[in-house]
């Protein structure tokens, strides 16, 4: 994918869809139709409310649905995120990613496709991973060749020391450096973060993996994944090339509430001051 071109800047705002409960998931309703019913509705305002605001992209994820399954969601997930994808696109032109959580990138790129989404966002794409769901591991052998299988432009973006996780490594050792990610595992783009969702990533981690970058003569895009806000969006985009706002844009600063278009409006000025 071409990144620029994409987003329209080379600095991109991406925006979070946090679904609620798909139907099926613990914390869905009983009623499956009010439970999608609750879906669409916040899949679409949301949406709304980020395009209001001015951001460049949006991201989707089934975030709603924890506990989560390590690799490989139920077909009713895979249907459920791709209606609420489909409400995302209905209401808004932004070019649209795809998460579906934990690690089911054949699901997250068959969605894209279907749907013509953009990009897809994978948490663990090489390597392996301790995480609540236990062990995760990287399939980009997989994943790669579905893109080419089912011949879409879908753009792959890959986390580096994912959030909510630990590397399965020696240590002074990771199988998913940046050079795994993106030289060897073909990403379009790396996504750092801190520790958890909402939380910030640490100045220097963030300075290490570009400064990883750069050692190996690479020009992947970096995106800063967790933790951003409007009084932190300035500095964030002086050393990485985008960032990916969730819990910073809803109302109250909850990551499970509605998106709240002024805040987002607010971030995105504070960007915008520094693009």
């Amino acid at each position: 994918m071409d990144f620029e071109a994409t987003f329209g800047t080379d600095a991109p705002v991406i925006g979070m869809v946090h679904l609620p409960p798909l139907p099926g998931a613990p914390k869905a309703p009983a009623d499956g139709e009010a439970a999608m019913a609750a879906v669409l509705e916040r899949a679409a305002s949301d949406a709304r409310a980020l395009d209001r605001g001015g951001v460049d992209g949006i991201m989707l994820e089934n975030f709603g649905d924890a506990p989560f399954y390590p690799d490989d969601v139920p077909k009713s997930v895979v249907a459920g995120v791709t209606r609420g994808a489909t409400a995302v696109a209905a209401e808004t032109d932004l070019p649209l990613g795809i998460n579906v959580l934990r690690n089911d990138a054949e699901a997250a790129i068959s969605v894209a496709a279907a749907v013509g989404a953009d990009y897809v966002r994978v948490n663990v794409h090489t390597g392996a991973r301790v995480t609540d769901q236990g062990i995760v591991e990287g399939k980009a052998h997989e994943t790669l060749r579905l893109r080419e299988r089912l011949g879409v432009d879908v753009g792959l973006f890959a986390d580096t020391d994912v959030k909510h996780s630990a590397p399965l490594t020696a240590a002074g050792y990771t199988a998913e450096s940046f050079a795994d990610t993106a030289e060897r595992g073909l990403a379009d783009a790396v996504i750092a973060s801190g520790r958890g969702t909402g939380e910030a990533m640490d100045d220097d981690a963030l300075d290490a993996v570009v400064a990883e970058r750069e050692s190996h003569g690479l020009d992947t895009p970096v995106l800063v994944g967790s933790g951003v806000r409007a009084d932190t969006i300035g500095d964030v985009l002086t050393v990485a090339d985008g960032a990916i706002v969730g819990t910073a844009l809803k109302q109250g600063g909850e990551t499970t509430a509605p998106v709240d278009s002024e805040r987002v409006a607010e971030l995105v000025a504070r960007a915008d001051e520094v693009r």
